[in-house]
């Protein structure tokens, strides 16, 4: 029964979704896409590839399902850029491993994340504040500060994933540097708190099982904390933007025509049922 209604529950999104034509032709096209790119895994017996395709055809369908389970109105806008953010985290970033080919794809699509999230929580508190069934009401500046802190607890968040995969399973998701430069209070020969530095690195010799291996990286590697210091601050960027952009435009109440673009709106129907109950409420109580 579960695997009847949700069957149903995906094939009705993907119908509503077909309504909206701009958008159902990025869909069409990039779920084209990720099924040739399937295939193709397939044929070369990678199975973790095809799992990762058929995960990415259903995250395709995310922003739909928001949009009925919430009853809300995405727009196209914000629609094609979370379908295009998909696509390029997962065909394009792993599978075609656009991360290591372009050293810019993960900052950037970082920085989009930062964004969307914080448009995300702009229109959580947005939905809330003007919905008579949730005692919420934050001005225009709380908002913004909400929104901006949703966006970073997210990126936070994706980080303890990383971390977690690349612990448990010996992935590289926090991807490594090179340094010339360490610093450490575990090299103080005393045993201190005293930090003793190393600077000029050109090469590191690693001993493992009675052998020495010499990385030939030109440099020291840094296993991770770089690339998520970066990843934050990126996505601090992003976050920051879009809380401004989300205060000026609850402070003109929708006036901006850009943040209409990325902020979702209530259906009408979900918004008056929310107000009859919430009138039905006070009658009761004045009675």
């Amino acid at each position: 029964m579960a695997k009847r209604n949700l069957a149903s529950f995906l094939a009705s999104a993907d119908a509503a979704l077909r309504k909206k034509r701009t958008v159902a032709t990025v869909y069409i096209l990039l779920r084209f896409s990720v099924i040739l790119v399937m295939v193709a895994q397939f044929f070369n017996r990678n199975f973790e590839n095809v799992f990762l395709c058929l995960l990415t055809l259903i995250l395709l369908l995310l922003p739909t399902i928001l949009e009925r389970s919430l009853k809300i109105d995405l727009p196209n806008t914000l629609e094609i850029i979370i379908m295009f953010f998909i696509f390029a985290a997962e065909i394009l970033g792993e599978i075609r491993a656009f991360y290591t080919t372009f050293q810019g794809w993960d900052t950037m699509l970082h920085t989009l994340n930062g964004f969307l999230c914080a448009a995300i929580g702009f229109s959580l508190v947005d939905l809330f504040n003007r919905n008579e069934r949730f005692s919420l009401s934050l001005s225009p500046v709380f908002m913004a500060i909400v929104a901006f802190c949703f966006s970073m607890t997210i990126g936070v968040l994706w980080e303890f994933f990383e971390c977690t995969m690349d612990q448990l399973f010996l992935l590289d998701m926090q991807k490594d540097a090179v340094v010339h430069s360490i610093s450490s209070v575990m090299l103080d020969p005393t045993g201190g708190n005293t930090p003793v530095a190393i600077k000029g690195i050109t090469d590191v010799i690693v001993v493992a099982g009675g052998e020495e291996i010499s990385l030939g990286l030109g440099g020291y590697l840094d296993i991770g904390i770089l690339d998520t210091m970066k990843d934050l601050a990126v996505n601090f960027v992003g976050a920051v933007v879009f809380s401004f952009i989300g205060y000026f435009y609850v402070k003109s109440r929708g006036k901006g025509r850009f943040a209409r673009r990325f902020i979702p709106q209530v259906l009408e129907e979900n918004s008056s049922v929310g107000t009859d109950k919430a009138k039905e409420k006070k009658t009761g109580s004045q009675e």
